[in-house]
């Protein structure tokens, strides 16, 4: 009993000093700036059990395929967005992109993309104004991408990543609901 109650100590412990499943980081405290990072595994919408992750087309992005967000905010305010990804459709190339909103049932819950500079030029809608996490799915259906910016998101304005069909398409195949952080 005495251990149980130890163990139920550090666990309480953990969690309140942020080392949590979550993964997320103190930004304040973090000499080296905030760090995220978090998974899940895609599911249909309407599930029995629900996920943070939501396949909106199965055969683009099966159930129970694997997702990992991760962010880094630098002292400086600059920051790294990182992907990972496994058991999605080998050699396929997909878009990926931050957008604005949470997922939802509806594939237009997510909104827009998240912009540094909102606009509504076409030209706007790039990968120096926004965060582009496309890949290719190796032979495994595995990949990694990756995106570095000088400036980070604003409070509430980018919620999640939505997986496209494929590069430069407006299909959304898949979304994740992710706790983006902001520099102050």
């Amino acid at each position: 009993m005495v251990a149980g109650i130890c163990a139920g100590a550090v666990v309480a412990a953990l969690l309140a000093s942020g080392g949590g499943s979550s993964g997320v980081g103190s930004g304040s405290g973090a000499p080296d700036g905030y760090w995220m990072r978090t998974d899940a595994r895609f599911a249909p919408v309407g599930a029995l059990v629900p996920s943070a992750a939501v396949t909106y087309d199965n055969k683009l992005v099966p159930a129970a395929a694997w997702i990992q967000v991760s962010q880094h905010i630098a002292v400086s305010g600059a920051t790294t967005v990182r992907l990972k990804v496994d058991g999605m459709v080998p050699g396929h190339a997909y878009g990926v992109h931050v957008h604005q909103k949470p997922c939802g049932a509806d594939p237009a819950a997510a909104g827009g993309h998240f912009q540094h500079k909102p606009s509504t030029d076409p030209a706007a809608t790039n990968a120096d104004n926004e965060v582009w996490l496309d890949f290719t799915a190796d032979e495994h259906g595995a990949a990694e991408a990756s995106a570095q910016h000088d400036w980070g998101f604003r409070q509430g304005e980018a919620s999640s990543v939505v997986i496209h069909d494929m590069p430069g398409s407006h299909t959304r195949a898949a979304c994740f609901t992710v706790p983006f952080g902001w520099a102050p």
